[in-house]
C-alpha cells in the first residue's frame, strides 16, 4: 500500500507599490500554479500601496509570511516576481536564507525560480555570489566617498573637546554639578561630558 505524499503548504505573497495598482493578476496566476502543482494554500498575503524598498517592518503581510515560515507552518513561499519581495539582490538573498534556515522553499513565477528543484537551488547559490558582489561594490563606494570627503577637509568620528574642556568638565563634576548642567555650561553634548569623565576614571 502506497502513501500519498503530503501536499506542500504554501503562503502566497503579492504586493503592489501604489494604491492605483491591483494585486489581482498576481493572485490569480499564483493560485492557478498552486492548483496545478497540488499545493495546499495556507493563505494569500497582500501588501498594497507599499514600495518594495521598504523593510520587513514596513510590510506587515510580508512580515506575517516570514513569521509563519519561522514557525514552520508553511513549506513554501510563492511570489509573482523577485521584485515583489524586495528591491535589492541582498534583500532577496537574506529572505532566501531565512527560508532555508526554516526548511522552507521559494517559488518565483516570472523568474521560474523554484528552490525545491536542483536547478533552483543552484540559482540560489549564484544569487548569493552576486549579492556578495553587490555588497562589495557598495562598500567600495562608501570608502571612496569618505576618502574624497577627507581630501576635501571633512572630518569623521566623534567631535574632539577643545583644549582644557575635559579638565573643566571634571572640575564641575567634582563640584556636584549634574551632567546636563555641565553640558550647558561648557557648551557641548552629554556624550562629550560622559566621555571626558570616563577618560579620567
Amino acid at each position: 500500500m502506497t502513501t500519498q505524499a503530503k501536499a506542500k503548504r504554501v503562503a502566497i505573497y503579492v504586493r503592489v507599490s501604489t494604491g492605483e495598482q491591483t494585486t489581482e493578476n498576481q493572485r490569480r496566476e499564483l493560485l492557478e500554479v498552486a492548483e496545478s502543482a497540488g499545493w495546499d494554500v495556507v493563505g494569500v498575503f497582500a501588501d498594497e500601496g507599499i514600495s518594495g524598498a521598504k523593510g520587513r517592518d514596513r510590510r506587515p503581510q510580508f512580515d506575517a509570511v516570514l513569521k509563519l515560515v519561522t514557525q514552520r507552518k508553511v513549506d513554501l513561499v510563492a511570489a509573482w516576481s523577485v521584485d515583489r519581495l524586495g528591491r535589492s539582490l541582498q534583500h532577496l538573498v537574506e529572505t532566501l536564507s531565512e527560508l532555508q534556515a526554516a526548511g522552507a522553499d521559494l517559488y518565483l513565477h516570472k523568474q521560474a525560480l523554484d528552490t525545491t528543484t536542483p536547478a533552483g537551488r543552484a540559482m540560489f547559490g549564484m544569487l548569493g555570489v552576486f549579492a556578495e558582489f553587490e555588497r562589495e561594490i557598495i562598500r567600495e563606494r562608501v570608502v571612496s566617498g569618505m576618502q574624497r570627503a577627507k581630501a576635501g577637509g571633512r572630518t569623521f568620528g566623534r567631535p574632539k573637546l577643545a583644549d582644557g574642556t575635559g579638565e573643566r568638565v571634571r572640575a564641575l563634576r567634582a563640584q556636584g554639578r549634574s551632567l546636563r548642567q555641565i553640558a550647558q555650561e561648557v557648551g557641548c553634548g552629554l556624550g562629550s561630558v560622559q566621555r571626558a569623565l570616563a577618560e579620567a576614571a
